[in-house]
């Protein structure tokens, strides 16, 4: 067998063939089979986006942690444990404790506030942010037969569900994916799930019907991923330059409007809230729903802007002295007037008790 070549500098030698020492990069995530997938997508994604970038430079090679949070150790109700933030709290604690380097999660379950310490989360391309009926023999919505028990944890398919079909039995459901599932044809006719979890388990062949967003509009940011890391990580960092790669400014500018709607309204009612958006032909178009508990009665807002290629938006004609506003402002603003018409439409009282 030949020997290995090899070269001589300053007078050592080393190994042609000994490529450099990767750079390690922490990825803290939750331990379900679905957090799991969806911190993998994003460890491929930020290691494919930086050998792209440096094809003979040292690799970026991600390792995932696996972090317990609140929500995956009590089976009690969300509201009970203090609602949205109960998956995201512990994850972020290890990002900002330097046990990780990055996190990720499901963007529906982001707090709507800024986290201190934390950079704006980078977003990925979304998946399908529709919600899937899960049914036993194959039924859909309106073939459920009347009095069918549906299981849902979430408030807001609850009111859409019974506001499309009054006659349902619509009953609290915690768990994962598999264990929500199992209950389909044993003591539930049908459950609610997203779809984009579905797929990304591989389980969308458990769905039934997938359920237009204009009558059941999603959870604001559901279906999309958000990368988050400390706000001082180095720009000229190789993980720095991963996360901007797999930035999609159309999947942010879309769910930085349904945050918004989500984050006025916080502020002003309790009630179950939809907000779906979509970047299409140089238009942002966004539409908000507010519900009643019970989903007998609920609001609606649509609206639109024009979003331009990351160059702002603005009015060249209006004088040099006009402000050039962001895209990323263009579209809050977008969701806080939506939201502010929902308030003017009613929906501080639906969730007033009647």
């Amino acid at each position: 067998m030949g020997a290995r070549p090899s070269t001589q500098h300053n007078g050592r030698m080393t190994s042609a063939a000994t490529p450099p020492a990767p750079t390690v990069v922490r990825l803290g995530t939750r331990a379900s089979l679905l957090a799991m997938t969806q911190s993998r997508l994003v460890a491929r994604a930020l290691e494919e986006a930086h050998a792209a970038a440096h094809p003979s430079g040292p690799a970026l090679r991600v390792e995932l942690v696996e972090i317990s949070t609140l929500g995956d150790r009590s089976s009690a109700p969300l509201e009970q444990l203090g609602g949205t933030g109960v998956f995201v709290t512990a994850v972020r604690a290890a990002v900002l404790g330097g046990r990780c380097d990055v996190a990720v999660h499901s963007l529906k379950d982001l707090p709507t506030g800024a986290a201190v310490g934390l950079a704006p989360p980078v977003v990925p391309p979304r998946a399908d942010p529709r919600d899937a009926l899960c049914a036993r023999d194959g039924l859909d919505l309106a073939s459920l037969p009347a009095g069918a028990v549906v299981g849902t944890g979430a408030p807001r398919r609850r009111a859409a569900l019974l506001a499309a079909r009054p006659d349902l039995e619509v009953v609290g459901l915690r768990g994962n994916v598999d264990s929500r599932l199992a209950r389909v044809g044993a003591d539930l006719d049908a459950v609610i799930l997203a779809v984009a979890g579905l797929a990304r388990i591989d389980r969308l062949d458990a769905a039934t019907s997938l359920l237009d967003p204009a009558e059941f509009p999603p959870a604001p940011g559901q279906g999309a991923l958000a990368v988050e890391v400390l706000a001082s990580l180095d720009s000229a960092s190789p993980l720095a330059g991963a996360l901007a790669a797999i930035d999609h400014a159309p999947t942010r500018l879309a769910v930085l409007a349904e945050r918004a709607v989500l984050a006025r309204l916080e502020a002003g009612c309790s009630a179950p809230v939809g907000a779906i958006g979509r970047v299409e032909g140089g238009r942002l178009t966004l539409t908000a729903s507010a519900f009643a508990a019970d989903g007998a009665t609920w609001v609606d807002a649509h609206g639109s802007i024009e979003v331009s290629d990351g160059e702002g938006l603005g009015d060249p004609a209006a004088g040099a002295d006009r402000a050039v506003v962001s895209d990323d402002d263009a579209a809050l603003a977008l969701g806080t007037r939506l939201a502010d018409e929902l308030l003017a439409g009613g929906a501080r009282e639906l969730a007033a008790p009647s």
